[in-house]
């Protein structure tokens, strides 16, 4: 049972951080709709660069530098992190769109078939921690994690080579599309959250195997 500070602190940062939740998702969305996360072809896509690592950071900034945030993170009930991977199933779409000529196969097969894997996958986690409870320590939970990292890290660096950076490896059709709403939404808002919940499941088993 977690500490009563650490319960006061997790309460009482739960509006605030829906409040910001909510804010960036309306931050993505204007500026999907302005068109500011579009690059030119051939040319890096800084804007979504950007909006895949700026919100990791800051997570990381303040787990590292904030107490009150920390004990947010380590509180945080790991059952409903791994369920919310479950709407990664939608990386399904991603195929859909590829076979509609729309996103190139370079990006979209990686990018769907691990979405797929973590999203199907996912609610067996959430059964594994409900049923043993010791799982959420267990080597397998941890791999899970860093495949459903791995998975989102590949399919940004994909998503970029994809973007006109290199020609020869998609032709005509690129990752542009990825760039305006309503996909934009993805690498800017929801890649990052999907890392941030990995992130903060392996924090968890970390401080508890190094029984701080």
């Amino acid at each position: 049972m977690p500490p009563a500070d650490a319960s006061q602190d997790h309460s009482a940062l739960t509006v605030p951080i829906g409040i910001v939740l909510a804010l960036w998702f309306a931050l993505v969305f204007i500026l999907g709709a302005l068109g500011a996360f579009v690059r030119p072809p051939g040319t890096v896509p800084i804007p979504i660069v950007i909006g895949v690592t700026a919100p990791i950071i800051v997570f990381l900034a303040g787990f590292g530098l904030s107490r009150p945030f920390r004990a947010f993170v380590l509180a945080a009930d790991l059952r409903l992190m791994a369920g919310i991977q479950a709407w990664r199933f939608a990386g399904l779409g991603f195929l859909a769109l590829y076979t509609e000529g729309v996103l190139p196969g370079v990006f979209a097969w990686p990018a769907g078939l691990g979405d797929i894997a973590i999203g199907v996958t996912a609610p067996w986690v959430v059964l594994a921690l409900i049923r043993r409870p010791a799982f959420k320590d267990s080597p397998l939970f941890v791999i899970w994690n860093l495949l459903g990292i791995l998975d989102l890290v590949v399919a940004v660096g994909t998503g970029a080579l994809s973007s006109g950076l290199a020609p020869g490896i998609t032709g005509a059709v690129t990752t542009e599309p990825m760039a305006r709403l309503p996909l934009v939404l993805i690498p800017a808002y929801f890649v990052p959250i999907f890392i941030m919940l990995h992130l903060a499941s392996l924090f968890q088993v970390l401080v508890r195997s190094s029984g701080k």
